[in-house]
C-alpha cells in the first residue's frame, strides 16, 4: 500500500487545525436550552450554506463569519489579518432592524424558524455593495447573478463566536453528504498519498468521465467527485438530477478503489479566478492535493454587452501563482474529441492530422438534443445518463418561460401583453398573465412606491413568475420595474434561459398622450412624487432579448413579432397548418 499522509498533515494544511463548531453531549443540550431564551434572526439560504460548511470545517481557518480586519483584507489582498490566503469574503448581512437591542447573543435560524446556531455578536459593521462586487467580482455589472443579489443584503454584517447546534436539515442523498474529516477518512482508507478533486455544477458526460480518470492516473492517486449542490448559477441543473447522474457513472464505471463521491454543499459567488482560488483550498481542507481546474471556471457567463465576465484561462493563472502556498497543484481541464473511427478521446491539440473529429458543446446539447428530445449519442453520454436527462427536461416546446414587459406606464405593455396571452394560448401553451396593476390589487397590496417597496414588488412578482416557469407553464408579466437590477434578480430566479426581457420603446411624450388617468399631469405638477420618468429614473435595458417600437407598430403586430421570437428559439411548436374552410 502507497504510504499515506499523516493526520496532521492532513488536519493542517495552513498550519493550524480543522475547524469544527459542531457542539455534542452536554454542551448542545446546555446551547438547546439557553436558545429558548435568546432572540433569533432569521439568515438567509447562502448564509445557511456558508454556516454549514463554516460548522464542519470546509473553510478552515476560519471559525466565524469574517470581522471587519479579516474581511477588508480579504476584499484588497485576498488574505485574512494574519496573512493566511483566502480570496473570498464569508460575512453574514443583516438587517439592523432585525439586531436586538437588548441583547449580544443570538440564535441564527433558517427560513423555517429552526435554530442552527448559537452566534456572540462580537462586531457589527457597514459595507458598500458595489464596492465588495468591484473587489471580488471584478465587476458592477447587475447581470452578474450574485451582484443583483448583494442589492437585497442586509445592511450590516455581523461577526462573533458561534456554536453550532444543529446543522441545516438535508434529507437526500444523505449517503453522500460527507464532512471534510469523513471524506479525509476514506481517502485514506484508499492508500494514496495524492488526491485530485474535481468540481462540478454539471451533469458529467463521457469526456468528464475520461478526463477525471486521466487526471487520477497523471497524479498516481485517488480520485475525488465533489459536487456543489449548495446554490449554483441561476438555470443550471437542478442538484437532484445531477446527483443521480453522478451516483449513476461512480457506481458503474469508475474504480470504487480510487473514487470517492461526495457533496459539497457550497454557495457559489460565481466569481471566476477568485473562486476557483477558493474552491482549491476547500478542497484542501477535504483532504485533496490536486485541483481540476477547467476554462472559465467558476464564471457566470456573460455580461449586459455579451461579453464574457472573465477570460476563459485566468484562473488556472492564479492558481498556479498561489498552488505552494495553498498545498494544491491545479491540473488543467484539457480539452477532448472523439475520434469514431479509433473509439477514443483525445486531447485536442493531439488529433491526428486528417482523422475525423466528433464533438458536441453545451450549447449543442440543449439545443439540438435536450430540447428536441432526441437521446444523446452513446459516444457522447453513458445511456443512463441520457435517459436520466431526457425524463427531466422535456423538449423546449413544453417547458416554461417568461415574457417580461418592462417600460414606462402608458408604453403599452398592458395592451400589448393582452394580445400576447391570447395568441399563445390559440397556440395551446398554458399561460398565466401578471399585470402590474392587477398585482398591486391583490399581491402587493399596502406597498408604497419607494425604491425598496418597488422591488419588492417585482421581486414578488419574479417569485411567482418564476414558480410557474419551473412547472413548465409560462408567465407573462407586465409592469413598469424600473430598476435594471430588480429586472435582473427576477431573470436570475426564472433562469436566463428561459427568461425573455422585452423592452416597450415608447417616447415619454406618446405615452403621457395616451393617459387618461392623468398620472404625469399630476405629476408635473407636483401632486403625485415618485413618478417614472418624472421625478424618478426608468433605467432602461443594456441588452434586452426584444425591443418594440410603438411609433409605428401596433400592439397586434409586436405580439406576432413575439411570437415569432419565441417559435425561431423553439419556445412554440410548429404552427398547425389553418383550415382553408374548403376553399381551394
Amino acid at each position: 500500500m502507497t504510504k499515506t499522509k499523516t493526520q496532521t498533515e492532513l488536519i493542517a494544511p495552513f498550519g493550524g487545525r480543522l475547524i469544527n463548531l459542531l457542539a455534542e453531549g452536554e454542551e448542545r443540550e446546555a446551547l438547546i436550552e439557553e436558545s429558548k431564551h435568546l432572540p433569533s434572526v432569521q439568515i438567509s439560504p447562502r448564509s445557511v450554506c456558508d454556516l454549514e460548511l463554516l460548522a464542519v470545517g470546509a473553510f478552515s481557518p476560519l471559525d466565524r463569519f469574517m470581522g471587519k480586519e479579516d474581511y477588508e483584507r480579504v476584499l484588497t489582498e485576498m488574505r485574512l489579518k494574519n496573512g493566511t490566503l483566502f480570496p473570498i469574503p464569508v460575512t453574514l448581512p443583516i438587517d439592523e432592524k432585525d439586531l436586538p437591542s437588548f441583547a449580544d447573543r443570538i440564535n441564527l435560524c433558517d427560513s423555517r424558524n429552526n435554530t442552527l446556531a448559537i452566534m456572540e455578536i462580537n462586531e457589527v459593521f457597514h459595507w458598500d455593495a458595489q464596492r465588495e462586487a468591484r473587489l471580488v467580482l471584478g465587476t458592477t455589472d447587475p447581470r452578474h447573478p450574485l451582484i443583483s443579489e448583494m442589492l437585497h443584503w442586509g445592511k450590516v454584517y455581523i461577526s462573533g463566536k458561534l456554536k453550532v447546534i444543529n446543522l441545516p436539515a438535508n434529507h437526500d442523498f444523505s449517503d453522500l453528504r460527507l464532512s471534510p474529516l469523513e471524506v479525509r477518512k476514506k481517502l485514506s482508507e484508499m492508500g494514496h498519498e495524492n488526491v485530485v478533486a474535481f468540481q462540478t455544477r454539471n451533469p458529467m458526460h463521457r469526456i468528464h468521465e475520461e478526463l477525471t480518470k486521466r487526471a487520477a492516473d497523471e497524479v498516481n492517486g485517488s480520485l475525488l467527485i465533489h459536487p456543489v449542490v449548495g446554490m449554483t448559477k441561476p438555470g443550471d441543473v437542478d442538484h437532484y438530477t445531477r446527483v443521480r447522474v453522478y451516483r449513476t457513472l461512480v457506481n458503474n464505471y469508475y474504480d470504487p478503489n480510487r473514487t470517492l463521491l461526495s457533496l459539497l454543499p457550497l454557495a457559489m459567488r460565481m466569481a471566476g479566478p477568485r473562486e476557483a482560488l477558493w474552491h482549491a483550498i476547500i478542497r484542501r481542507n477535504y483532504g485533496a492535493t490536486h485541483f481540476i481546474i477547467g476554462r472559465d471556471h467558476a464564471g457566470p457567463g456573460k455580461d449586459s454587452y455579451g461579453n464574457p465576465f472573465y477570460g476563459p484561462y485566468e484562473a488556472q493563472t492564479l492558481l498556479a501563482q498561489y498552488a505552494d502556498e495553498i498545498g494544491v497543484s491545479p491540473v488543467e481541464f484539457k480539452e477532448l474529441v472523439y475520434l469514431p473511427d479509433e473509439d477514443r478521446y483525445e486531447e485536442i491539440s493531439k488529433v491526428p492530422e486528417g482523422a475525423r473529429v466528433f464533438n458536441i458543446s453545451g450549447t449543442q446539447v440543449r439545443e439540438d438534443y435536450l430540447e428536441k428530445g432526441v437521446l444523446l449519442p452513446d459516444w457522447f453520454t453513458r445511456p443512463e445518463t441520457a435517459q436520466i436527462l431526457q425524463q427531466v427536461y422535456p423538449p423546449r416546446h413544453q417547458q416554461g418561460f417568461c415574457i417580461w414587459f418592462t417600460g414606462l406606464s402608458g408604453a403599452g405593455k398592458s395592451t400589448t401583453a393582452e394580445i400576447l396571452t391570447t395568441l399563445l394560448l390559440e397556440r395551446g401553451r398554458q399561460i398565466t398573465l401578471l399585470d402590474g396593476d392587477v398585482v398591486r390589487t391583490h399581491l402587493s397590496k399596502g406597498l408604497g412606491f419607494s425604491r425598496e417597496d418597488r422591488d419588492t414588488n417585482i421581486l414578488r412578482i419574479g417569485f411567482v413568475a418564476s414558480e410557474i416557469v419551473r412547472h413548465n407553464g409560462v408567465a407573462v408579466c407586465a409592469a413598469i420595474s424600473p430598476y435594471r437590477a430588480a429586472r435582473n434578480e427576477v431573470r436570475k430566479m426564472v433562469g436566463s434561459e428561459r427568461f425573455i426581457e422585452v423592452f416597450v420603446d415608447t417616447p415619454i411624450d406618446l405615452c403621457e398622450s395616451r393617459d387618461v388617468k392623468g398620472l404625469y399631469a399630476k405629476a408635473r405638477r407636483g401632486q403625485l412624487t415618485g413618478f417614472t420618468g418624472v421625478d424618478d429614473p426608468y433605467e432602461e435595458p443594456i441588452n434586452p432579448e426584444i425591443t418594440l417600437e410603438t411609433v409605428n407598430s401596433s400592439p397586434l403586430q409586436n405580439a406576432h413579432r413575439i411570437v415569432q421570437f419565441l417559435e425561431e428559439r423553439g419556445f412554440l411548436a410548429p404552427e398547425i397548418a389553418k383550415s382553408n374552410n374548403g376553399h381551394k
